[in-house]
């Protein structure tokens, strides 16, 4: 993880071997493997503020702990150095729910033009954190391809187009292609601010090779490890 002034660069890389290049309209990325910056992240924890300390304490399995711990001092640390502050001087507050007004809507550094969004995974020996900043609105989720119970349990919140798509889909290429359909879709509404209550069903994000191109937004897939899918949204 870089110095706690510098901005740094993600672990994970591109498909022709370098770091995953920023869509249109979105600043920075900073992508991460868990485990090769938990140590470095829990020596850091200070950097984190009282909500945030909390929050860390409240997780009962390490994988969770370390998963947080990393992004969200790896999120500190790209602010500040895009600010200019100490990344543990960053102030953040959350703008109220675009769905049903309440305090736990998009996060915000409030008083700057900066916007930003994380999303992590954790799970023992693996886990990811995905990180996006862009001087407008932006979301991002990044997702480990689930069991086919899960895909079962879960598919009939989605749009009935996805439904239809996953349905014609071997049984071999389902998973991810749910699983892509998923991490744009979270994008989506975390760039909207309006969390999962506020449309599975009626936004199309599509299940296929590419997302779907009328949205509204400009909707991304960005290259991860084997075995996630991971999105991003921003406005166009």
């Amino acid at each position: 993880m870089a110095p706690e002034t510098s901005a740094g660069s993600g672990s994970l890389r591109g498909p022709e071997g370098g770091a995953p290049s920023p869509p249109p309209g979105v600043e920075l990325l900073w992508t991460g493997r868990v485990a090769e910056h938990a140590g470095d992240a829990m020596a850091h924890r200070r950097l984190l503020d009282a909500e945030e300390s909390a929050r860390l304490d409240a997780f009962h399995r390490p994988a969770d702990r370390e998963a947080f711990a990393v992004a969200h001092v790896a999120l500190r640390r790209l602010l500040g150095a895009r600010l200019g502050r100490a990344p543990e001087a960053v102030a953040l507050a959350r703008e109220p729910c675009g769905h049903c007004g309440g305090p736990h809507g998009r996060p915000v550094v409030p008083g700057t033009p900066v916007h930003f969004s994380l999303s992590h995974t954790s799970s023992t020996g693996s886990g990811l954190v995905l990180i996006a900043l862009a001087p407008g609105r932006v979301g991002v989720d990044v997702e480990a391809v689930p069991r086919e119970s899960t895909i079962a349990d879960v598919a009939p919140q989605l749009h009935p187009r996805e439904r239809t798509e996953l349905a014609a889909l071997p049984a071999a290429d389902r998973p991810l292609a749910f699983t892509r359909c998923w991490t744009r879709k979270e994008s989506l509404l975390k760039a909207a601010g309006v969390g999962l209550g506020g449309g599975l069903s009626l936004t199309y994000a599509g299940t296929g090779p590419h997302p779907a191109t009328d949205t509204g937004w400009s909707l991304s897939d960005l290259p991860v490890d084997p075995g996630y899918a991971a999105a991003v949204a921003v406005r166009p």
